[in-house]
């Protein structure tokens, strides 16, 4: 069975409780990694710079401790692959289901389940709604 690393768990302890049980079950059923939870103002920067966030700090969820936002990836990851990212959300979308855990995926931003027509498209995003 797939667990978190050193990486992955420091990252997902900056996070709200909520998300911390959520991905402590999907770890469960799918291997991924954790890339980011908490991020500080320079990390915030950055992310926005690099066009990875819309949001300048303080505004985003990942800018609160303990973090309301989460990235994530499936590892090996291969960030070109999009299938994968979209299998990753689908599964972390339905633990926090059947956990009745309100979420809401970088894929799907209103969450209507048609991610095509987002032109944002923050795939290893996850925050609590």
């Amino acid at each position: 069975m797939p667990s978190f690393g050193r990486a992955s768990q420091y990252q997902l302890d900056t996070c709200h409780s909520d998300l911390q049980k959520v991905l402590n079950e999907a770890i469960k059923h799918v291997n991924f990694t954790v890339t980011c939870g908490f991020r500080n103002q320079s990390d915030q920067d950055k992310a926005f710079a690099e066009g990875k966030s819309k949001l300048k700090w303080p505004n985003g969820e990942h800018n609160k401790l303990p973090s309301r936002a989460v990235d994530v990836a499936p590892y090996p990851c291969d960030w070109n692959d999009a299938e994968a990212f979209t299998m990753l959300s689908g599964i972390i979308y339905g633990v926090a289901c059947v956990m009745g855990i309100n979420v809401r995926l970088g894929s799907d931003w209103d969450m209507d389940l048609n991610i095509k027509e987002h032109s944002f498209k923050d795939r290893p995003h996850v925050e609590l709604r």
